[in-house]
Parts: structure tokens; C-alpha cells; sequence
């Protein structure tokens, strides 16, 4: 039985309120008004173009400088809603690679099934901050929620009957529920057959997993839609559904792999070998693969296309996230192919570590670039609002899936493929 070291909540507690007060400082150092960005640009040195004709000089400079004040007054909610989407749909990966464990009855994983469970604790309060942040953050990330915006673009005129705060609300309630109910009674019958004298707790397991992994995979895509393609209605991808979901997955196969080896060193988990976490190090060196297909597949479609209203989001990027955009392709796929590719490396912890250290970092970045180009636009920066908001969302997540971790035992017991998985090995 795992027991939560005072240690670790100590530190848990310690970055959620080192990160709270880094995210108050984003809001409070926001500017309040245009006469605060001018003292900002001056700060920093910053020129701005002008037209020739002075009138349309001052216009324009006017017009810039309100521009840049919303552009600014978003970031620190933009900085705190791409740290709660990260840490929250990484959950959500894990959930959904547990299912697949129970639906294809996998025989390998079975003594890390708790280790998945312990992480996908995070997944109601993860998800549930998400839509509250959505919800009250106004038009500061979701410029569809600007009425005045909406009266004057007719596009998102036509799909507000879809961009409107009651469906979103509607559909991330349904969302939420549907992925919690499915965690809440897959980890209570998982517990259920550690005593039990029949598999009837794991065939209903089985047939829970099979259903839940259909409505998945519908309301991810639509999340996505929601909670993320929307910071830019203007813009679509028919594939970035599957784009989020690649990055969010192997993500969460990340953290899978972090977590069991901090609880081998801790001195638990002895049944887990070599083997295991080679499986998982192989699932990090795929799925890094099948993101950067996704990503490259929409990508090189919108640029051979080159229609100006879909190349407008890469050129964005491109242009004013260079360092980013084009890091997390090193992070995300050059670093682990090197890495991971030979089959020794993939049983050594600190290989591993390493590895998954930098995908996780690399695929936070890919939320970063989601999300910051359509709030902030040219006004991005890694400061403050952001090292607070990973801090906070990072403590609370250590705190949520460790305490979880503690209140059953870390190996399943009547698993019909627990032996299996005990003996398993190349």
C-alpha cells in the first residue's frame, strides 16, 4: 500500500502557491489602460509603424496601442488556460489508454493499471477548472464570446448557432460527465475484483471500456473543437482533432512511464521489470511518430492549398512563434527518435526520464502555440503568468494523483491476466 510521503505533499502544496502567486502577478501586472502599454513599449524599446499621412498615423497608432492593450489584458488568462489544458487533457490520455488496456484485454500493462488509475483522478477537477476558466474568462480567450465582434463579422455570425455560450457550456458539462462517470466506476470495479470470487467485475470492466472508448472518441474531437479551435474561429482543420488527441496521449503515456518509475525508486512497484517500461518507452517513440505525421499531414496540405484563410495559421506561427513552433519539432520528434530508437535505451530509467522530460515540455509548447497566437498574438513572452500557472497546475496535479495513488493497493489482485503481466518479458 502507497503512502503519500509528507515530503511530496509539502512540495505539491508549495508549487500550487508559488504558482497562485505567479498567476496573481499576471493579472495584476496586466495594464489597465493604453496609457499602461505606452510606458510598457517604452520600457522595452518598442517601435511601431506608422502610416505617412499624419492623421492616419495617429489613427492607426490608436487603433495599435487598444489592440495591444486586449492583446496584453489576455495573456495572463491565455498563460493559465494553456497550463489547466495540458496537465488536464494529459489525464484525459491516460483515461484513455487505461481503457484500451481493459477493452483489448491487454495482458502486459496489468500491474500498471493503478498507476493509470491514480493519474486519471485528475481528470474531473482537471477538466472541470478548464471550463471554468473557459467560462470566465470571457472574450479574453474566445474573441466568439465579444458580442460587439460577433455584430460586425459575419462569419461568426454564421456559426454562432454553434459558437454560443450555451452550447459550449452544455456540451463541456456533457463532456466532463461522460469521462468521469466512466473513470468513477471502472476504478470501483477494478477495486471490487481485488476481493471478488468471479471475473464479473472485469467483464463489465470490459463492455464499460468498449463503450466508453466510442463516446471518447467522438467528444474528444469535439472538445477540441470547443475548447481549442474556437480561440481562432476563423480558422478550421478537419484533422485537428486527431492532432490534439496525438499530442495529449502520448503525453499521458509520458507521465505513465515518470510515475511508475518514481514509485520504483520509491521502493514500490518491485513487479514491475525492464519489460514494462520498454512497452512504454516504445508507446512515447510511437505516438511521437504519429504526431509528427498529423501535424506535418495538416500542415502540408494548408500550405500546398496556400487558401489564404487556412495558411493564416501557420503563416502566424511561422512568423512570430518561430522558436516555438519549430522547437517542439526537435523536442517532440528529433529528440525521442534519437533517443528512443534503440531497444537498450528504452530499458534504462534515466534514458527514459530524460526522454519523457522533454516530450512533456515539448508538447506543453504545443499547447502554447495553440492557444497564445490566437489571444496575444505578437505579444508573447515566457514570464511570469506562465511559470505560474505550469507551477500551480503541477502541484495540484502531484497532489490529486498521489493521493489517489494512496487509497488502494498499487498492483491488482484478481486480475485474470495478472500473472501474465507479472511474468512478463522479452
Amino acid at each position: 500500500m502507497y503512502i503519500l510521503p509528507n515530503k511530496l505533499k509539502l512540495f505539491s502544496l508549495a508549487l500550487i502557491v508559488v504558482g497562485f502567486l505567479g498567476i496573481a502577478l499576471g493579472f495584476f501586472n496586466a495594464p489597465k489602460n493604453i496609457d499602461d502599454v505606452k510606458k510598457l513599449n517604452s520600457a522595452h524599446q518598442t517601435e511601431h509603424v506608422a502610416s505617412s499621412h499624419d492623421a492616419a498615423a495617429a489613427h492607426d497608432s490608436e487603433e495599435h496601442l487598444t489592440h495591444q492593450l486586449h492583446q496584453l489584458q489576455n495573456r495572463p488568462w491565455a498563460a493559465t488556460y494553456v497550463a489547466a489544458l495540458f496537465f488536464a487533457l494529459l489525464s484525459l490520455g491516460v483515461l484513455a489508454f487505461y481503457g484500451i488496456q481493459h477493452a483489448s484485454q491487454a495482458g502486459w500493462s496489468i500491474v500498471l493499471l493503478r498507476v493509470m488509475e491514480g493519474i486519471t483522478a485528475y481528470v474531473l477537477p482537471g477538466t472541470v477548472i478548464v471550463l471554468l476558466i473557459a467560462i470566465f474568462s470571457g472574450h479574453h480567450i474566445f474573441i466568439w464570446r465579444d458580442a460587439e465582434v460577433v455584430a460586425h463579422d459575419k462569419l461568426l455570425q454564421g456559426k454562432s448557432g454553434f459558437l454560443n455560450l450555451t452550447g459550449f457550456i452544455i456540451r463541456g458539462v456533457v463532456f466532463i460527465a461522460g469521462w468521469a462517470s466512466y473513470r468513477y466506476f471502472s476504478r470501483k470495479m477494478s477495486i471490487a475484483q481485488d476481493e471478488a470470487s468471479d471475473n464479473s467485475n472485469f467483464k463489465k470492466n470490459f463492455k464499460a471500456s468498449a463503450v466508453f472508448l466510442v463516446f471518447f472518441i467522438v467528444t474528444e474531437s469535439i472538445m477540441s473543437w470547443d475548447w481549442i479551435m474556437s480561440v481562432e474561429p476563423h480558422w478550421f482543420s478537419t484533422l485537428f482533432g486527431w492532432y490534439v488527441f496525438a499530442s495529449f496521449f502520448v503525453s499521458g503515456i509520458t507521465m505513465i512511464a515518470l510515475i511508475t518509475l518514481y514509485l520504483k525508486s520509491e521502493g514500490y512497484l518491485e513487479i514491475v521489470n525492464k519489460s514494462h517500461i520498454q512497452d512504454l518507452a516504445k508507446f512515447m517513440f510511437a505516438f511521437s511518430i504519429f504526431w509528427t505525421y498529423l501535424w506535418f499531414s495538416q500542415f502540408m496540405l494548408i500550405w500546398y492549398a496556400n487558401i489564404p484563410e487556412e495558411i493564416t495559421y501557420f503563416a502566424t506561427r511561422i512568423e512570430h512563434y518561430n522558436l516555438p513552433f519549430f522547437g517542439m519539432i526537435v523536442m517532440n520528434l528529433v529528440f525521442p527518435i534519437l533517443i528512443l530508437m534503440n531497444a537498450d535505451f528504452k530499458k534504462l530509467t534515466w534514458i527514459v526520464v530524460m526522454a519523457g522530460t522533454v516530450i512533456l515540455a515539448g508538447h506543453y509548447i504545443d499547447f502554447f502555440n495553440m492557444i497564445m497566437p490566437g489571444t496575444v498574438g505578437t505579444n508573447w513572452y515566457f514570464g511570469v503568468p506562465e511559470i505560474g500557472a505550469v507551477l500551480f497546475f503541477l502541484g495540484l496535479f502531484i497532489f490529486v494523483v498521489f493521493t489517489a495513488l494512496s487509497k488502494a493497493p498499487l498492483v491488482v489482485k484478481r486480475n485474470p491476466f495478472i500473472h501474465e503481466s507479472e511474468h512478463f518479458h522479452y
